[in-house]
């Protein structure tokens, strides 16, 4: 008996260090196989206890079972001990910054269409020459109607289609700037404003025509891009807010057929390789002669019908869609900026102006002016 008890301890002390170095639960599992498996020494010895004298099976049987379940014990434990360190281990090897993007990163927003747009109109004419700048949303009247040809009582300047700014609102020291005159025009009374009518927000960007050739001698190429306000509706196709881009071009020898061939370039690029321009008569107070420029439907390829022979809604069955106004600069508007190099006798040029929120309905088959208003993020999310 002494020698199975003595049997029992060694197997027992062999299978604590062991289990006290096993490195894995794989490892681990081995150990409980080899120590407590059913062909185990330990295992053989309670089996065989039947086999023992009678004062020997008690003992033996003891001794058996205290080194089984310490054993089992010390495993179990073990285990734990293991798995929380593999989980551990694991959780630091895959850790996640929560804060960082996500690969590949998803954009936290995307721009507006109407921004989206008017950039692809700046690269454009960026890529022909043209420099961009831009001008005061609040303007002057002088700028805004007089010095590009809009004589008095001219229907633009009426209360129903422009917003008037109270001068009352003004800074005090803006209200002490002398009032621009026309050539040769003497203006008595109070310094500007001295009424509601001499200051607007600006109903067209083409303010920025004169101001820039105020700063600038001839030759100059720029486009000028920004919001404007017309006292309209909110509806599908109207808005008292609207964008536009405004386009100067003058110099010695510019010509209609330089506007022509600016415009078709234009048309190529945001609409597609085979569009086409062509040119209209229309009246524009700041131009001489004035047209209104239409492109090839893009659509209907310019043939008025979609390909099962219906209608083309968006050009109305023309072949045709307006885009945009322009025309060979009027020489009154140079007389305004004459001292700055502007000789109406010597020089030229052609201006041109486009709606962006127009354009933009146009190429991307947006049906309601109000869509690029509301901020709905399906349809921002829609032209990222």
């Amino acid at each position: 008996m002494a020698d199975i008890q003595a049997k029992i301890d060694d197997l027992r002390s062999q299978a604590e260090a062991a289990i006290a170095g096993a490195s894995s639960v794989e490892a681990l599992e081995e150990l409980r196989v080899r120590y407590l498996g059913r062909k185990a020494e330990l295992t053989q010895i309670l089996r065989g206890i039947g086999e023992l004298a009678p004062e020997e099976r008690g003992p033996v049987g003891q001794a058996a079972n205290a080194a089984r379940q310490a054993l089992e014990a010390l495993l179990e434990r073990r285990r734990s001990e293991l798995e929380a360190d593999q989980l551990e281990r694991g959780l630091a090897a895959e850790a996640i910054d929560v804060t960082l993007p996500g690969s590949p990163a998803v954009p936290v927003g995307s721009p507006n269409l109407l921004i989206r747009t008017q950039r692809e109109i700046e690269d454009i004419f960026c890529g022909l020459g043209y420099r961009v700048m831009e001008g005061p949303e609040v303007e002057l009247d002088y700028y805004n109607f007089t010095a590009l040809n809009h004589p008095p009582g001219h229907p633009a300047r009426m209360a129903q289609d422009t917003f008037y700014v109270d001068p009352a609102t003004l800074d005090p020291e803006l209200r002490l700037v002398p009032a621009p005159t026309l050539p040769g025009e003497v203006v008595d009374g109070d310094p500007l404003p001295p009424g509601p009518e001499d200051v607007v927000l600006r109903t067209h960007t083409s303010p920025m025509q004169v101001r820039a050739m105020e700063a600038q001698e001839p030759p100059i190429f720029i486009v000028v891009p920004g919001r404007c306000y017309r006292s309209d509706p909110f509806d599908a196709t109207h808005s008292p807010i609207f964008h536009q881009v405004e386009g100067l071009a003058v110099s010695e020898t510019i010509t209609l057929a330089d506007l022509k061939g600016t415009l078709d370039e234009f048309a190529r690029a945001m609409f597609g390789p085979e569009r086409r321009s062509r040119f209209r008569p229309g009246f524009f107070p700041f131009t001489e002669p004035s047209v209104e420029v239409d492109v090839s439907c893009f659509r209907c390829g310019g043939t008025g019908e979609l390909p099962d022979g219906s209608r083309d809604s968006i050009c109305k069955g023309t072949g045709w869609i307006e885009i945009l106004g322009s025309g060979m600069v009027d020489p009154n508007v140079f007389g305004f900026v004459k001292a700055n190099g502007y000789d109406p006798d010597a020089i030229q040029g052609f201006a041109f102006g486009m709606g962006i929120d127009r354009i933009a309905m146009l190429k991307y088959g947006v049906t309601d002016l109000r869509k690029f208003f509301e901020n709905d993020v399906r349809v921002l999310g829609q032209f990222r």
